[in-house]
């Protein structure tokens, strides 16, 4: 459910915190359906710099499909995490936090009485953002990765609960020397991501006729998208581009690169083909549980959801069919950050890259990983 309505009582603007006068600290932090992300940065030229970084596994989204509720242990993973961010907003003297929650709480009955119990722990509060909104912070954090010499693009992000998918017109030319303004011409989000549909579905142990029957469902959610506005003819045509920002993009571009450990520096703005896409989802989707787990960019954490993660990339370029996907390590977050700079879309297009990101860590919960 986005936020509104009786949703707006557990929403907060931007929040101002007690700092250095002068020396702006800025944070974003996302909770998610399967993770609990922080960044704090300084502003630098041409963007920012992250100079700390955290993220953690909750899975604050286990069992909300039956269910219809957040579940006690998921809540006290998601305050654990939540809590750990609080100290480093402290040392880190944080002057300018925004904290949301995206596709658990929209969904979440409890949603409420949870937003106070990390309010009275903590001393955050936590923003339920639309899907609308969800989808242009994430364009936003990604968009200096577009090509500006191509007039359309389409970027999608997979969540754990949910999937938007945003369609971003570029004015004729260089866009960001032509002076005109870039054109978010619709979006659509659908409520799969890889935690419900492995529920749907399973995720330790999937069949062949299983695999294509989320690839199905996932297709079928994004149909009436694509019979609005007939994308699939602008790619056809060539002028549409393809930016992806994903834990399952991410990892596929791991793989493909034969990563023995992930870095961000050799996946984010890699291209993959759509033909490379397709042959590693298949192969992963092919593999049992545990030679999932021994694959290097997968691991433990990413066992049970990557399969999910592949079938919904797949709907999504079986519906758009482009040559090659751009990879991209960056999405709310950094829309967050941007914002909270004063930073408008137009802007983040003609600056180029957002600066360094500092590599972040290494999961600890067991119970999968985000998309």
């Amino acid at each position: 459910m986005a936020a509104g309505g009786e949703d707006r009582l557990w929403t907060s603007p931007p929040v101002q915190l007690a700092g250095t006068a002068g020396r702006e600290v800025y944070a974003a932090l996302d909770l998610g359906t399967n993770n609990c992300r922080l960044l704090v940065a300084r502003p630098a030229r041409g963007g920012f710099q992250v100079i700390d970084a955290y993220s953690r596994i909750v899975c604050l989204g286990e069992g909300l499909s039956a269910s219809g509720c957040l579940s006690e242990p998921a809540m006290e993973r998601s305050l654990a995490a939540l809590a750990t961010c609080a100290g480093k907003l402290r040392r880190r003297r944080v002057t300018q936090l925004r904290a949301v929650a995206t596709e658990a709480c929209r969904r979440a009955a409890n949603r409420g009485d949870f937003l106070l119990r990390v309010r009275a722990t903590t001393g955050i509060d936590l923003e339920i953002i639309s899907g609308n909104e969800e989808a242009n912070l994430a364009l936003a954090g990604c968009a200096p990765l577009l090509d500006r010499r191509k007039r359309h693009a389409l970027v999608f992000d997979i969540g754990g609960g949910s999937t938007q998918v945003s369609w971003l017109e570029l004015p004729a030319g260089d866009a960001a020397g032509a002076g005109g303004r870039p054109a978010l011409r619709s979006w659509h989000s659908v409520p799969v991501g890889v935690v419900s549909l492995s529920e749907a579905f399973g995720g330790r142990v999937v069949s062949a006729r299983d695999y294509g029957g989320m690839v199905a469902e996932v297709a079928a959610a994004l149909g009436p998208f694509e019979a609005r506005h007939r994308l699939a003819d602008l790619a056809a045509g060539g002028e549409m581009q393809m930016l992806g920002t994903s834990g399952t993009v991410t990892t596929l571009a791991g793989i493909h690169k034969r990563l023995r450990r992930y870095k961000r520096s050799r996946v984010d703005g890699a291209y993959l083909s759509f033909a490379t896409i397709s042959d590693l989802s298949r192969k992963i989707a092919a593999m049992s549980h545990q030679e999932r787990a021994r694959v290097p960019c997968i691991g433990r954490q990413r066992a049970d959801l990557v399969v999910a993660g592949c079938a919904i990339l797949e709907a999504i370029l079986q519906s758009w069919p482009v040559p090659a996907l751009r990879v991209a390590d960056r999405g709310l977050r950094e829309g967050m950050l941007h914002g909270l700079m004063g930073r408008t879309l137009e802007r983040v297009l003609s600056q180029g890259d957002i600066g360094e990101v500092a590599p972040r860590p290494r999961p600890r919960a067991q119970c999968g990983a985000a998309s």
